[in-house]
């Protein structure tokens, strides 16, 4: 595909992490205090603590907070307190290594799937931002894992829409507000060893080069794949739905998806550097390699996010992202061709190409 100034261009990615770091070891604790002498299935699922691939991750509450008993309105003012700090903090990073300020966004784009925001998130935020009064705003929610690269498509649609306009995109999830204490289930038990908190912004404009331009993007959704990942909802709050298929889902689905993704909007599969992956767990990241027809090895930077901030859901990508970007010497590392793929509920694989100036 040929380079053109009509294309939005990804400026920056930023991200943004809550203040209480939990250790993948005190949260193993936690869980046999919790767990174990209440669920007969606890010592089967415990080795998921040390298989997951996490050392650590970010809360909005300290550890002491999730063991309380909570309801559905304490987990979500713990959800919208979070989420609006994080907002703030992601987005102003986005926007400096942008060179912009928040009075130069025209748009912005908010992904969140984990709580329940009205006023939405970045109305919650536009005091502190300092976002102009005729911003306009687009809130989604329900896209879960897949969210951070569909929003970035999103985002991308709407810089071309209206050329040099400047789009904000914040991906935020609250994952943790989903640890249950009542819920004695292995979808229960692998969330509470997987979940971390976190945020992601991109700056995405057309008329300039930035990191890298969007080339296209697109979706797969499989029929008849509701209840492999999702919420389910009562008073108590967010149920987490896992489906223990998912890797083996993933390996043998996913690449001919991607594929087909990519023959849709013109992008060469050989031309492809790098993939940049949401890394949903240690052995989804394994089923991604194997799909994708990848070295087993080649997603360590999605296994090193994983380490430190574990599953945050739609953000998470973006961390690989601006990992990637960083990479290199000039502190834009992204190969000349990066095709960030995700999976999320649905079930649906999302993919975007980016491509860099030659």
């Amino acid at each position: 595909m040929t380079e053109t100034v009509s294309r939005p261009a990804l400026l920056s990615v930023a991200h943004a992490v809550p203040p209480h770091c939990m250790l993948q070891t005190d949260a193993e604790a936690a869980a046999r205090g919790m767990f174990a002498h209440r669920y007969a299935a606890f010592e089967r699922m415990a080795p998921v603590f040390t298989t997951a691939g996490i050392e650590s991750r970010y809360t909005v509450k300290p550890l002491d907070w999730y063991l309380s008993d909570l309801d559905w309105p304490e987990r979500n003012a713990a959800y919208l307190a979070g989420a609006q700090e994080l907002f703030v903090d992601a987005a102003t990073r986005a926007l400096a290594a942008a060179g912009c300020s928040a009075a130069d966004v025209d748009t912005i784009v908010t992904i969140s799937s984990t709580g329940i925001a009205t006023p939405s998130l970045e109305a919650r935020a536009a005091g502190r931002m300092g976002f102009r009064a005729d911003v306009e705003r687009v809130p989604v929610f329900g896209l879960g894992c897949a969210g951070g690269v569909s929003g970035l498509a999103l985002a991308g649609r709407l810089a071309a829409a209206r050329p040099g306009s400047t789009v904000l995109l914040v991906a935020i999830e609250i994952c943790t507000a989903a640890f249950r204490m009542d819920q004695l289930t292995a979808a229960n038990m692998v969330a509470t060893a997987l979940f971390g908190d976190g945020a992601a912004a991109c700056v995405v404009r057309t008329g300039e080069s930035g990191l890298a331009r969007i080339e296209g993007a697109g979706q797969h959704l499989w029929p008849d794949t509701l209840d492999i990942m999702g919420w389910t909802v009562d008073p108590t709050g967010l149920g987490v739905v896992f489906d223990r298929s998912i890797p083996p889902f993933a390996e043998q689905k996913v690449g001919p998806a991607v594929d087909g993704i990519l023959a849709r909007i013109g992008v060469d599969r050989a031309a492809v550097d790098r993939f940049a992956c949401h890394p949903g767990g240690a052995k989804v990241i394994t089923a991604l390699e194997t799909t994708l027809r990848l070295d087993q090895g080649t997603l360590d930077h999605e296994r090193e996010v994983l380490r430190q901030y574990g599953n945050m859901s739609a953000p998470t990508v973006l961390f690989v992202l601006e990992r990637l970007a960083k990479a290199g010497p000039s502190n834009s590392g992204l190969p000349q061709r990066t095709v960030l793929a995700a999976l999320g509920p649905g079930f649906t694989c999302s993919c975007l190409s980016l491509a860099r100036a030659a």
